[in-house]
């Protein structure tokens, strides 16, 4: 939802610090995979309970998927970079809830499984949606140039990000937070299939 507005603010920045990087002769693909790793590491200092050191990694993977692509502006963008951004980005939101089942399975164990759950329905409407609309050629640039078609709705990037860093903030109150969370995911999937069914479903 916010997802739209925070590009607006951060991309200016994101696309000059793309351009320094990119001149540095560093690939748009090599940084995508170090963002990866730092989100693992995240996950595991997480696992360990150094929760203040997992959300420092958490932002700053974060910060690699948002500096792969302004390096790609300036290179040459490809389908692969596109399909590894989308696939390790996937790995960094489900190794996160990981690292809190892990670090309290008793506590954190069923709540962290019900949001993993979450990312991966709403993850499958996200990329099915986005299969149907390249198959009718159609185009969309409110999330800035991405290699798919990205819809809108109540939990995008943004907004996870949000509540991973807060899991890290108030790791006691994980369960609680996860729970709704996971309503919002589901909640964006639903609207995703109801979108799907109007703009692709014969009349």
């Amino acid at each position: 939802m916010l997802d739209g507005a925070v590009r607006k603010l951060i991309d200016p920045t994101l696309d000059a610090g793309g351009r320094r990087i990119a001149a540095l002769g560093v690939t748009a693909n090599s940084v995508t995979i170090t963002g990866c790793i730092i989100g693992l590491a995240a996950a595991f200092a997480i696992w360990q309970h150094y929760y203040v050191v997992g959300l420092v990694l958490l932002l700053a993977s974060r910060l690699c998927d948002g500096l792969d692509g302004a390096i790609a502006k300036v290179t040459e963008p490809t389908d692969f970079g596109g399909f590894l951004d989308i696939v390790l980005d996937f790995v960094f939101y489900g190794a996160i809830p990981l690292g809190f089942i892990l670090a309290d399975p008793s506590a954190n164990g069923v709540a962290g499984s019900v949001l993993i759950f979450s990312f991966y329905v709403n993850g499958t409407t996200f990329l099915a949606y986005a299969i149907m609309a390249e198959k009718q050629d159609m185009v969309s640039t409110e999330r800035g140039e991405k290699s798919l078609y990205f819809t809108t709705g109540l939990a995008e990037g943004t907004e996870t990000i949000a509540v991973l860093s807060a899991f890290c903030l108030f790791p006691q109150h994980f369960s609680i937070v996860a729970y709704i969370y996971a309503g919002i995911c589901f909640y964006t999937a639903l609207s995703r299939i109801i979108l799907a069914n109007r703009v692709f479903n014969p009349r």
